[in-house]
């Protein structure tokens, strides 16, 4: 029937499937989550007029400098996602898209998935706490510490948090603050051995803690590449994989002396 057809005649009989194809898929919700830089907050300092860190049957230090964790913040899991939404994601630079399953897990109500992260936080306040005492050899028993932070779930500040720990009771070892006095920002998951994990989302935390201030990124040595994506001018990659090693390089950044690991 189509050879019977002038040419544009045919050819826009073909496009017209295509047409109402795209059309379609333009409205059609998607799997997806539009995420972008969120807050950060000081560990070493208040969240809504509350200490972050609070400690005691120890005696801790004034401190100086900030130590900022990261965040991300994603659309949330009903929020439908369509065809022009991911297309703008793609191209900007301060937002990304990421499967909705990678964000949310799959089958979860919204406050499933606020409890999951509530309880993925308080295990990684545990695991913080934890493996900032083992590097101090301090007991659990006469130190308590307790760390508060509203409105975040999730992992991915446990790194930061046992910084926090280890600068409030030691700093540097030598009477300094592993800051130096500057804004240092990161991300990272904790185990109680003191062992960083990866966390996702960093090209999007470097740009919030350079937003907020922050001169040093400290990033899962794994998640390197992803950093540097985007990285924002003016911000240092600073690479770790253990609390220990993290440390160590604050320490040689803060004195001049020894190596500071570089992406």
């Amino acid at each position: 029937m189509l050879s019977r057809l002038s040419r544009p005649t045919a050819l826009t009989v073909c496009a017209l499937p295509l047409v109402a194809l795209l059309a379609t898929a333009a409205f059609a919700p998607l799997p997806f989550s539009v995420a972008q830089p969120g807050m950060t907050a000081n560990v070493l300092g208040e969240n809504q007029g509350t200490p972050v860190i609070t400690i005691t049957g120890a005696p801790t230090r004034t401190t100086s400098g900030q130590l900022r964790m990261t965040t991300i913040e994603a659309t949330n899991p009903d929020t439908v996602v369509r065809l022009p939404d991911v297309i703008d994601g793609w191209f900007g630079a301060d937002r990304a898209i990421m499967p909705r399953d990678s964000v949310y897990p799959s089958g979860e109500t919204t406050k499933e998935i606020e409890q999951h992260n509530t309880q993925q936080m308080r295990e990684s306040q545990d695991a913080a706490t934890e493996a900032a005492l083992k590097y101090l050899k301090l007991g659990g028993d006469g130190v308590k510490v307790t760390l508060t932070l509203a409105d975040v779930g999730g992992p991915s500040a446990g790194l930061l948090f046992s910084l926090g720990i280890v600068d409030k009771l030691d700093g540097d070892g030598s009477g300094g603050d592993l800051t130096g006095g500057r804004t240092i920002a990161g991300t990272g998951t904790i185990e109680a051995d003191g062992t960083v994990g990866a966390v996702g989302g960093v090209a999007l935390k470097t740009q919030a803690a350079r937003r907020d201030g922050a001169t040093v990124f400290l990033v899962p040595k794994a998640e390197c590449s992803d950093a540097e994506a985007e990285l924002p001018r003016g911000l240092r990659l600073v690479p770790v994989t253990t609390l220990k090693g993290a440390v160590s390089a604050l320490t040689a950044l803060q004195n001049g002396k020894g190596s500071v690991p570089s992406c």
